[in-house]
């Protein structure tokens, strides 16, 4: 997968569970690290605070934290914390908190280098993310807002359900785009 162009890495990306315990290479974290840090915020403040966990004593205190129907993350070699604080961002007077959209916006950046070059990178929600917090010393005013599992693509399945098995070998379904995605007025279909 590597040399994919944009729309190659958007087709490639999922949210595969299958990983190897293979080490993520430090230049590769580097290249995600400046995917993060490139990716658009509003007026640049930048509000992410990200934990990379490659250690063994990190990855295994987060790995701790995870919920049961996320075991299959317990191989992965590098787990991202993602924390921020409204304060760290726009606030509209609409009452618009920014901070969660550009946090976003910097994950999906994050996942779409991580396909390139060629790692898997899930979100999850699944964990207590007071444990987290504690474990990694984020400060009480932060949100921690996911994790991103990540690591190389492997084999054994055994850590998966049934469910998740059979995730693995299709991408799920998307809505019909006149579901959530409209021309010109809301409920007018785009072709």
């Amino acid at each position: 997968m590597i040399g994919l162009d944009v729309a190659e890495a958007v087709d490639a990306r999922r949210a595969r569970r299958v990983l190897s315990e293979r080490r993520v290479e430090d230049e590769k974290v580097g290249t995600l690290v400046r995917a993060v840090r490139l990716s658009a915020s509003c007026f640049n403040n930048q509000p992410w605070r990200l934990v990379f966990c490659m250690g063994q004593e990190s990855l295994g205190t987060v790995k701790g934290a995870l919920a049961k129907g996320n075991t299959w993350a317990t191989r992965a070699s590098m787990i991202v914390a993602v924390a921020a604080k409204v304060q760290d961002d726009c606030h509209l007077s609409d009452e618009r908190n920014y901070f969660l959209f550009d946090c976003g916006l910097a994950i999906g950046q994050l996942e779409l280098q991580a396909t390139e070059l060629g790692l898997i990178a899930h979100p999850i929600a699944g964990f207590d993310p007071l444990k987290v917090k504690a474990v990694l010393g984020i400060p009480e005013d932060y949100t921690v807002i996911t994790l991103v599992i990540c690591g190389y693509p492997g084999t054994d399945d055994s850590l998966l359900s049934d469910k998740q098995k059979e995730a693995e070998t299709q991408r799920p379904e998307r809505r019909p785009k006149g579901e959530n995605i409209f021309l010109d007025r809301w409920g007018s279909s785009l072709a």
